[in-house]
């Protein structure tokens, strides 16, 4: 079996605890207004095969081993190649190697399969409410609301992402909106705000593709932090 891989990060320190094989699927249903890695839009041609990509993930195996580590799966969205990653996934969990599944919970099913199979979810939180859904990403909010479901009864650990942009989730009432929305996802273990960046401005350019935020300020880091604290002491206190 083939699947469409766009790239391989070795050593990621940010996708999942400890030392991380981070591995990007192309493809994706979303266009995220903030999104990026607008590169991965469009599933590119197969070009690996499972056993591929086992063998390569494996060999880092030594380091997962001493940090606690593992590997991540990306994108792109991930379950959009839902059975090239069950199998890739029944061969790591032989190897006793922990997966994270970092997806924003929209492919085409056989969620509670894979769930089975992933050790923790990174979760992508885009909006909390329909319109705004679909407003931020172009796609109903219909299907991350199945993936939740599966997620909830699975009882793996989750963290929660938030992309933090200016005038768009950094104002009061999303924050409020987000504290009571979460609630409905359980194991939730850890909630990070990543500030908006420019960083994926020039691959706009370069793919020939309209940035929808061409615009849009980046996130102030320190003014990020300080809504976080908010949210996290909000949180605690009412949504948790």
């Amino acid at each position: 079996m083939m699947g469409s891989v766009d790239s391989i990060e070795t050593f990621g320190l940010v996708d999942g605890p400890g030392i991380r094989t981070v591995v990007f699927f192309s493809g994706c249903m979303l266009r995220c207004l903030f999104c990026h890695n607008p590169e991965m839009f469009q599933k590119k041609e197969k070009n690996m095969d499972v056993d591929t990509l086992v063998k390569r993930i494996l060999r880092n195996k030594p380091y997962f081993k001493r940090n606690q580590g593992g590997v991540t799966f990306s994108g792109g969205e991930p379950l959009l190649q839902v059975d090239f990653l069950l199998e890739v996934c029944k061969k790591l969990k032989e190897e006793n190697v922990h997966i994270a599944l970092d997806t924003a919970g929209v492919g085409i099913g056989k969620y509670d399969e894979i769930l089975s199979l992933v050790d923790l979810v990174i979760l992508d939180i885009k909006h909390t409410n329909p319109l705004g859904y679909e407003k931020m990403t172009g796609h109903k909010m219909n299907e991350v609301e199945k993936f939740i479901v599966s997620l909830n009864k699975s009882g793996k650990d989750v963290w929660l992402r938030q992309v933090v942009v200016p005038n768009i989730t950094d104002q009061e009432e999303y924050l409020d909106s987000l504290v009571y929305y979460i609630q409905k996802i359980k194991n939730v273990k850890k909630v990070e705000f990543l500030p908006f960046h420019h960083l994926g401005f020039e691959k706009y350019e370069k793919l020939g593709i309209k940035n929808p935020l061409l615009h849009t300020e980046e996130m102030d880091k320190i003014r990020c932090d300080e809504l976080y604290k908010k949210f996290w002491e909000k949180y605690q206190s009412e949504g948790k």
